[in-house]
């Protein structure tokens, strides 16, 4: 009996389930998103999530870790890099997936399983950059601000002289 086990097996023996999950895990870092049925999005969900926590500290244990599961350099190397970086702060839930319908050919319910933090429609279409702040910046930056309201209201005035002049 199999109870408690929550593996999805996907009508597949263990050898062959791993590789496809390592192969499906390398296109997701690669792509950013990926279309699949949904059974085998949740179990790629199930196999990313952990990896990517283990990327937001970069040794080389865990890239060693990593590299296991996934057997492929670049895709090691990209989710060190890129992806690390935009998911650092975020505490887990690395993807989404998104239901698409059923397959033309055979009825199966598919699904768009995504980065979160690489969709720029849900993100607004802006990429945030973080950038150290000090509290010596803070000052300097109010200072200026200021003195810029006072220098304005004399530009359009000029522009207003100007085109009276050139009405005339």
């Amino acid at each position: 009996m199999r109870h408690g086990k929550k593996v999805n097996h996907l009508s597949r023996q263990a050898g062959h389930r791993k590789s496809m999950l390592a192969n499906m895990a390398c296109s997701l870092i690669e792509h950013k998103r990926i279309n699949t049925t949904v059974a085998k999005a949740k179990a790629l969900k199930q196999f990313v999530e952990p990896l990517v926590t283990k990327s937001k500290e970069d040794t080389t244990h865990n890239r060693r870790i990593v590299f296991s599961y996934l057997r492929n350099k670049y895709a090691v190397t990209e989710l060190f890099r890129e992806v690390a970086a935009k998911v650092g702060d975020r505490p887990g839930g690395y993807t989404r997936i998104i239901k698409l319908g059923n397959r033309l050919g055979d009825n199966a319910d598919m699904a768009m399983i995504e980065l979160v933090d690489f969709n720029e429609l849900y993100n607004g279409g802006k990429k945030e950059v973080k950038k150290a702040t000090t509290r010596r910046g803070r000052a300097k930056k109010a200072e200026t601000t200021t003195e810029a309201p006072a220098a304005t209201p004399e530009a359009p005035a000029a522009d207003a002289t100007e085109t009276t002049e050139a009405t005339e």
